[in-house]
């Protein structure tokens, strides 16, 4: 086996941490810690055989894992946008076109430039709903009520999230 020195375990760490950066998991990035950790005990201490090198950076690794996602599990990322990745959830609120009827609690609409399976009481194609929430990959609609003491207009409590039917306009 080739004789491995400590800066071949910081460069080993370093290239580890960088491909945490291009696919990130936190995977990568406690595998990394383990790698630059047997690199700083092989300066510390020169004559670790190989062997003990790769069995000490497979425990360190195992270790950092487990740590890590203990940590992170613990103490979350906050985000100003918590639905960010969660494509549905983004869809609460919204008013809504069917694109289809719902039949049997079951029908179809677009939304932006995807259709999606919407669940509600059913409801005649062009019908306007809002999303009250989200199943799996299906959006949980319930029907727009009529607002007679409205002079028309939209009555949606997000008038930027419209589908944009109806106006024949758009910026």
């Amino acid at each position: 086996m080739p004789e491995l020195d400590y800066w071949h375990w910081l460069a080993l760490g370093l290239a580890l941490m960088i491909l945490e950066m291009l696919a990130p998991s936190t995977f990568f990035l406690w595998m990394g810690v383990a790698a630059m950790g047997v690199g700083a005990l092989l300066w510390l201490m020169p004559g670790l055989s190989p062997d003990v090198q790769l069995i000490l950076f497979a425990l360190l690794s195992i270790l950092a894992i487990v740590l890590g996602r203990r940590y992170v599990k613990k103490h979350p990322i906050e985000t100003d946008r918590p639905t960010l990745n969660v494509r549905g959830a983004q869809a609460v609120g919204r008013i809504l076109t069917l694109d289809a009827p719902i039949v049997n609690g079951v029908g179809r609409t677009r939304m932006d430039d995807t259709l999606w399976r919407v669940l509600g009481p059913d409801l005649p194609a062009g019908a306007r709903v809002e999303v009250i929430g989200v199943e799996g990959t299906a959006l949980r609609v319930r029907p727009l009520g009529q607002d007679s003491s409205s002079g028309g207009g939209d009555t949606s409590p997000h008038p930027d999230h419209d589908d944009g039917g109806g106006d024949g306009g758009g910026d």
